[in-house]
């Protein structure tokens, strides 16, 4: 839980899940139903972040679920969001990724970031 201190020092205590833009992740949320609460597994494509080294930050999430766009915006600092965990690293060239709400199935896909891939020219050829 976060106390003052915190909310004044303006730092999550826990640290910063390490999500990005274009990264398909999975967020387990904390959700009270009928007096119980169970863990929500939410999983999209992480299409903005709003101030996200700040306590008051943002991550928006997007899925299609049965044809339909959902988007859900989590708080960094939430005690609701239990973990993040981080499925795929998508390679994408924008800040934000609204243009994805105007594409559907295939044509929303994003490619794949590989770790220590340079992209651009090809190892054979030459200058």
């Amino acid at each position: 839980m976060l106390d003052l201190a915190t909310l004044v020092q303006g730092r999550l205590p826990e640290g910063y899940p390490s999500v990005e833009i274009g990264d398909t992740v999975r967020v387990h949320v904390r959700v009270v139903e009928a007096g119980r609460e169970r863990t929500q597994v939410f999983e999209g494509v992480v299409i903005a972040d709003h101030n996200p080294k700040r306590v008051d930050g943002t991550f928006t999430v997007r899925r299609v679920a049965h044809g339909v766009g959902v988007e859900r915006t989590f708080p960094f600092a939430s005690p609701r969001v239990d973990k993040v965990e981080v499925v795929r690293h998508g390679q994408v060239r924008r800040a934000k990724l609204y243009y994805l709400r105007k594409l559907s199935g295939k044509a929303a896909r994003l490619r794949e970031r590989r770790e220590g891939f340079v992209t651009g020219r090809r190892s054979g050829s030459k200058k």
